[in-house]
Parts: structure tokens; sequence; C-alpha cells
């Protein structure tokens, strides 16, 4: 929600109709992809989880596109957008933990992988605010209407 010291420009940005929409759908484009991509190779998504020593890969394989796809259109059309972003976020926490554990890691590889670390926290912080404002949210006559009230404090 913009705030009194948000030029006017800004605001009115921010209030573009199209805008929520295309941010949600910014925020789970590489859900959609990895999704879509590991649906039209499996045997390569297979392999993927069988090299993070996740077992057994055809299991996670499919886990891993359920939950890209299904929780990114939850995301996207805006319906049980806490079940959508909750089950991102959990993917997104595992990955991090199996794929980027930088503190096994050294030299260039640890600089990589601790960036791709902290890349992932910052898209679980994305899911849980867009859960939080989807939340407060309601079509209004055309158009979206945010509750005044965030966390027992009116505005």
């Amino acid at each position: 929600m913009p705030d009194a010291a948000t030029p006017n420009w800004i605001s009115a940005i921010l209030r573009w109709p199209l805008l929520w929409h295309a941010a949600r759908l910014a925020l789970v484009s590489a859900y959609l992809l990895g999704g879509l991509t590991k649906l039209l190779d499996f045997a390569g998504a297979v392999a993927e989880q069988e090299h993070f020593g996740l077992y057994p890969g055809w299991l996670w394989a499919a886990a891993a596109i359920v939950v890209e796809l299904g929780g990114s259109l939850l995301v996207v059309v805006n319906r049980f957008v806490w079940l959508g972003a909750g089950g991102l976020g959990v993917l997104t926490f595992v990955a991090m933990l199996t794929a980027n554990a930088f503190w096994t890691m050294g030299g260039h590889e640890r600089f990589m992988a601790t960036n791709v670390f902290f890349e992932h926290l910052g898209l679980i912080g994305g899911l849980i605010v867009v859960s939080i404002v989807s939340g407060e949210a309601r079509p209004c006559s055309g158009h979206l209407v945010r509750s005044q009230t965030v966390q027992g404090v009116s505005r």
C-alpha cells in the first residue's frame, strides 16, 4: 500500500489494474517454466532430482511438476493463493537445502550457491507477501480493493 511519502505518479502506477496480475505472473514465472520443462523432459527431471539425492527421482520430479504448475496457477488466478504460494515456498526451501547447500562448498562454487540460496530466500519472502496481500484483497466492481487494515492497524 502506498504511504504519504509515495509520489502521486508512483501511487497511480501501483493502482493500475493489470499491475497486480503482471506482478503475480512475474513472481511465479520461473516455476511455470521449470514445471513445463520438467513435464516435457521427464527423464531429465528425474535425473535432476536424483543428482541432488532425492529418491525416488520419479516421485520427486512428479511432485515438483504438480507443485510448480499447480501452485503457480493458483497464484496467477488469485484463488487459494496461500496454498499455491505455500507449496511453492516449501518446494523452494527443499531446493535451497539440497541444490544450494553453499556451506558444503568452497571457492567460486560456494559464491554462486550462496547467491542462489539467498535469491531463493527472497522468492519465499515474495510468496509470503503475495499470500498476505491476496488474503486482504477483494474484487469490487471490476477492480481490486485492498483492506485498509494490516495486522490490526488501520490505515
